[in-house]
C-alpha cells in the first residue's frame, strides 16, 4: 500500500500540488488522471523521490518514505520499478545491459545469474533474442517493452508508469496496457501510472485519482467514472473522447 497524505510542492512562488491525499490499492491498478499542468507527473516524481515534497507524507506499507535521508531510502528504492515516459533506456548500452544495470547497482548476483534474471524478464514482456541489440535499432513498442522488463528485473512491490503509451499508436497501447495489468496481476505489484489515454482508463482502472489544478478532485473507478457528477472530470473524459474519434 502506498499512502499519500496532504503532500505540498512548490516551485518557488508557484503551487503545483495543494492538500493531495489518496491510497494506492495494493496489488491493483491505480491511474492518475489530469489534464496538461495539472501536476500528476510532478506528483509522481514526488512519490517516487525524485522531487521533494514541501509538506505532507508519503508512506509505503507504512514506511515514511518522506523522512527518510538519501542512504535511509536505498531499501525501498530497491522495492520500486519504473517506467519513464520516453523509456530512458542507455542508448550507450545493448538491451542485455539495460536490464543488468539495476542488478548490477543493488545486488550481488553473479554474472549468470544475472543473465538468467534478464532473459526471464524478456521473455515475461514476449520479447526474445533482442539481448544484443542496442535501444536505437527497437521500434517504439519494443522500446518500451524493454523499459517495462527493466522496471520488474529486481521483482518490485512498487510499479510506476509515467504515461506508458505515449508516442504508441492504438494496437500497441494496448498490447502495452494489458502487459502491465498482467504483470500487476501476476506479481501482485501495487501499480501506479500516470496517464491520458482513456481506453487505458476505461479498462484498467481499478481505482481512479483525477487531478485538477494540484488538488484530487475526484476518485473512484473504471465503473464510475462515466458517470461521475465532477464537472472537470466530465469535461477530461468528453475531451479525451472526441479525440480518440478524430484519430481513427
Amino acid at each position: 500500500m502506498i499512502e499519500i497524505k496532504n503532500v505540498n510542492k512548490n516551485f518557488g512562488e508557484t503551487s503545483i500540488l495543494r492538500d493531495v491525499s489518496f491510497v494506492c490499492e495494493e496489488g491493483k491498478t491505480n491511474l492518475i488522471i489530469g489534464g496538461s499542468g495539472s501536476g500528476k507527473t510532478v506528483l509522481m516524481k514526488c512519490i517516487v523521490g525524485l522531487f521533494e515534497i514541501d509538506n505532507g507524507g508519503i508512506y509505503y506499507h507504512g514506511r515514511s518514505f518522506s523522512e527518510l535521508n538519501f542512504t535511509e531510502r536505498k531499501e525501498i528504492r530497491k522495492e520500486i520499478g519504473m517506467v519513464f515516459q520516453g523509456g530512458a533506456l542507455f542508448d550507450s548500452m545493448t538491451v542485455e545491459e539495460n536490464l543488468a544495470f539495476p542488478l548490477t547497482m543493488f545486488t550481488d548476483m553473479n554474472k549468470n545469474d544475472k543473465r538468467d534474471r534478464v532473459n526471464f524478464c524478456l521473455s515475461r514482456v514476449n520479447l526474445e533474442n533482442v539481448n544484443k541489440k542496442f535501444p536505437s535499432e527497437l521500434s517504439g513498442g519494443m522500446k518500451k517493452r524493454v523499459a517495462i522488463a527493466r522496471a520488474i528485473v529486481m521483482n518490485p512491490k512498487y510499479l510506476f508508469c509515467d504515461e506508458p503509451n505515449s508516442g504508441l499508436d492504438p494496437q500497441t497501447s494496448i498490447v502495452i496496457d494489458n502487459l502491465i495489468m498482467e504483470i500487476t496481476q501476476e506479481y501482485g505489484i501495487t501499480t501506479l501510472i500516470n496517464t491520458h489515454d482513456m481506453n487505458s482508463v476505461l479498462e484498467h482502472g481499478d481505482k481512479i485519482f483525477f487531478i485538477y489544478k494540484g488538488q484530487l478532485w475526484w476518485e473512484g473507478d473504471k465503473e464510475t467514472v462515466l458517470t461521475a457528477s465532477n464537472k472537470e472530470l466530465r469535461d477530461l473524459v468528453f475531451a479525451s473522447k472526441i479525440l480518440r474519434e478524430f484519430r481513427k
